[in-house]
């Protein structure tokens, strides 16, 4: 149609840019190009779109499956996805065999993995496996000889040190490390290559098996030094991320919630042993673990222990007394066992920055709430009922040095709590609780040969960041114009004598 004698001026749908007189179509001729284009190879895209949630949690998993999936699903290509078929012909498979690819299990071929990388221009350092530099150059896998294999058999492969499958374990080795918080020198290279070992060559557990490992780690944790606890647990955690990996959608949120689990006793064990940026690591792991699993309860649970470690050090009182608010946020309304966890550590974090008034009225909400809560997790569920609301009433009336609850509490404490659970950590805490009641009020002689008796007749192999942790509270409650006093010195001396170390993972 014309109007005044000529065509109408029209615009491409794609850019909005002005077309030709002689366009017949709805496209400017780039726009055509580009679309063309389309169906020989895939975009260009910016560096950030590799950092969109599901991409980057996909590559994170090691599962180009699942990478390829989020890569159509990217909305840098607009409201529709990319079709299976188009990145498919990309790819050089038809739509059935990436379907396949994409809901199957992680492709581990690295003749497969690597032309896919390099087709859908995946950043190299994203990637678990290294991108040969000549696109000619082989991946080849070579037996070692038996005499170098170990006691399990293992079998190492790649020959060369500049790539192959020798890289691809060195690359799953720092990949490991980073999800278990460890630096790449924490081993030894022996330590190092067991770890990788036990991730590929691991099978995958009965659900069964995994509970029993919770309830056996906690055990371990109460009765044994922090060093093995730790150690035992880096096995475990590595053959669980594998299982992750290629678990089926109807175990996967039950293993989530053993990851949970297992994470939250990891991150206890890193707060003994004074490693609190690792242990903030692993309260991250385990709060975006128990959030997969949709399970409320557990993520109070796991909140609620993540504020009341953060009293040791690993924080601030301020930024404790933060985590407890966002986790009473959380909490709602209903009288749950979650929401009484969360209320203890949110009682004790007042007592931490000197809200004593306070601390004690939500102490008070404590025992209602205890009163009508209902099961812990199913999950580790005697981590969650380890005596929480003894321990807060003893920490909250000794910080307002109300001496008799304090002797009362402590009293409870050790015959209702710790003749049940025998946690080496508590009974030590506990008894420095006095000493701190003492000193504040006003009894600092008395206090500070309290702490020191508490402290000296703690073992060796049980010392932890935790125990140092309270007897510095202790110290820290003498007022600045007494710490001279011999008694306060000496106690000053003793917390750093018995203070103690944490020496690099010897086995894995």
């Amino acid at each position: 149609m014309q109007v005044n004698g000529r065509a109408p001026v029209r615009f491409c749908r794609a850019c909005g840019g002005r077309l030709a007189r002689d366009n017949s179509g709805g496209r400017c001729a780039p726009c055509q190009a580009r679309a063309r284009d389309r169906f020989h190879a895939p975009p260009e895209v910016p560096p950030d779109f590799w950092q969109a949630e599901p991409l980057r949690k996909a590559l994170e998993d090691w599962h180009i499956g699942h990478a390829i999936r989020a890569y159509r699903h990217h909305p840098f290509h607009g409201h529709k996805p990319l079709s299976q078929e188009l990145v498919g012909h990309w790819l050089g498979m038809t739509q059935t065999q990436l379907s396949r690819i994409e809901s199957g299990p992680p492709v581990t071929d690295l003749d497969r993995l690597i032309p896919w990388a390099r087709t859908l221009r995946i950043p190299p350092d994203l990637l678990w496996f290294k991108l040969p530099e000549n696109r000619d150059q082989k991946i080849i896998g070579v037996k070692r000889p038996p005499q170098e294999r170990d006691a399990a058999g293992t079998v190492d492969h790649g020959p060369t040190p500049d790539f192959g499958e020798n890289d691809v374990r060195r690359r799953v080795a720092l990949q490991l490390f980073t999800y278990l918080g460890l630096g790449a020198g924490a081993l030894g290279a022996e330590s190092m290559r067991r770890l990788v070992d036990l991730f590929l060559t691991t099978e995958p557990r009965d659900l069964n098996d995994w509970h029993l490992a919770c309830n056996d780690h906690l055990y371990a944790l109460r009765t044994r030094p922090p060093l093995q606890v730790r150690e035992d647990l880096l096995i475990d955690l590595v053959a669980l991320k594998r299982q992750l990996q290629v678990a089926g959608a109807k175990e996967l949120t039950e293993l989530k919630r053993v990851e949970a689990a297992l994470a939250t006793l990891h991150a206890n064990v890193l707060t003994r042993l004074g490693d609190h940026g690792a242990a903030i690591r692993w309260w991250r792991t385990a709060k975006e673990s128990a959030a997969a699993t949709g399970d409320l309860e557990l993520q109070l649970a796991i909140r609620s222990t993540e504020a009341g470690n953060g009293r040791y050090g690993q924080r601030s009182p301020e930024a404790a007394l933060g985590l407890t608010r966002d986790a009473m946020r959380l909490a709602g309304q209903q009288p749950t066992l979650g929401k009484a966890l969360v209320t203890c550590s949110h009682a004790k974090a007042l007592g931490l920055v000197g809200r004593h008034s306070d601390a004690q009225r939500t102490l008070a909400m404590c025992e209602d709430l205890f009163a009508a809560a209902g099961s812990p997790p199913d999950v580790m569920p005697g981590y969650w009922t380890g005596g929480q609301l003894e321990y807060t009433r003893l920490l909250v009336h000794a910080g307002a040095g109300n001496e008799p609850e304090v002797d009362a509490a402590i009293d409870q404490y050790m015959t209702r709590v710790l003749s049940r659970i025998s946690d080496h950590q508590f009974g030590p805490q506990a008894h420095l609780q006095r000493a701190l009641c003492t000193i504040v009020n006003g009894g600092i002689d008395r206090g500070a040969k309290e702490a020191i008796a508490v402290l000296d007749a703690v073992p060796v192999t049980s010392r932890t960041n935790m125990i140092t942790a309270v007897g510095s509270q202790v110290l820290r409650a003498v007022p600045l114009d007494q710490r001279e006093r011999p008694a306060v010195r000496e106690l000053h001396d003793v917390l750093i004598k018995t203070a103690p170390s944490c020496p690099p993972l010897s086995s894995a």
